[in-house]
């Protein structure tokens, strides 16, 4: 098991780990290379670099120093996170296991962009499968997604109804979802684009690009990969206008849960990030030696 696990890679997430590792801890970095932070041309308003330096050197020396620590790093897709005598983390390969969590993914993905869909959320449209599940038993659920994360929000509905419809947004079908579709023959798929969620005090349907109406009774948001809202609803955590909401020391009301950087929102810059990551690590060290 390890001391802390930290969920991001990038400036906030990496700046923890390097001061928890450095006070003797066993700690685990599972990003999935894909911050935003590399995507940046030329950062100037960064201490210590007169010239600049480009995001993604700068995402990939936070990386190095980490493993040059010790610091064990993994590039996994984070599917969801659950307690049982600790915190588990579930990723597209594996699962594992920490005494501490810490939430470092950055602001939370764009709603796809559908109208109706905001209107419609907590009366038909969710984005937590086990958490809404249940209220949908042996009706009309839909999905939308095309790779692992949908896989695993229908893997937790399968068992609730054999009325379950996949919706791909117009996005090509991953080969992992084709491989699930294939062992899940009775699930149907439809690959249109969807322009509208139908319904007023409750969803009705699915209206697609090629004018097809498609019955829904719940519709579950699952595009892309698990955003930082997806992840902290799935564990109880409480949400502030998409942003996770922690106390002065970065905890959430989810005891030994933490958030820090881009996703409990504040002045979204490195600078922030990298405070966030030291405060927060310093306060989970005096947890972990007032427990020796």
């Amino acid at each position: 098991m390890y001391d802390v696990i930290i969920i991001g890679s990038g400036p906030a997430g990496i700046s923890a780990s390097l001061y928890l590792k450095r006070a003797n801890n066993n700690i685990l970095v599972i990003g999935n290379n894909n911050s935003r932070l590399s995507l940046a041309h030329k950062i100037d308003n960064y201490y210590g670099f007169p010239e600049g330096i480009n995001g993604k050197d700068l995402y990939n020396n936070g990386i190095e120093q980490a493993k040059n620590l010790g610091i064990d790093v993994l590039f996994e897709e984070v599917l969801g996170i659950r307690y049982e005598n600790g915190f588990i983390v579930k990723t597209n390969i594996n699962e594992y296991n920490s005494k501490y969590i810490v939430i470092a993914t950055g602001s939370s993905n764009s709603k796809p962009n559908i109208k109706n869909l905001t209107n419609l959320e907590g009366k038909g449209i969710s984005y937590c499968a086990i958490c809404d599940g249940f209220f949908f038993k042996n009706k009309a659920i839909s999905l939308i997604g095309n790779s692992n994360y949908v896989i695993s929000e229908c893997s937790d509905l399968i068992n609730i109804s054999d009325n379950i419809s996949i919706f791909t947004n117009g996005e090509e079908t991953s080969i992992e979802l084709s491989d699930f579709l294939v062992e899940h023959p009775n699930i149907k798929v439809y690959n249109d684009k969807i322009i509208e969620v139908i319904g007023s005090d409750h969803l009705e349907g699915i209206k697609l690009e090629n004018g097809d109406v498609i019955p829904a009774d719940g519709l579950f948001v699952a595009n892309g990969i698990a955003s930082t809202s997806n992840l902290a609803i799935k564990l109880g955590v409480l949400l502030n206008n998409n942003f996770i909401k922690v106390d002065s020391n970065f905890e959430t009301n989810v005891k030994g849960c933490f958030a820090i950087g881009d996703s409990i929102g504040g002045l979204l810059q490195i600078s922030k990030c990298v405070s966030d990551g030291a405060i927060c690590a310093t306060y989970i060290n005096k947890l972990l030696k007032e427990k020796e």
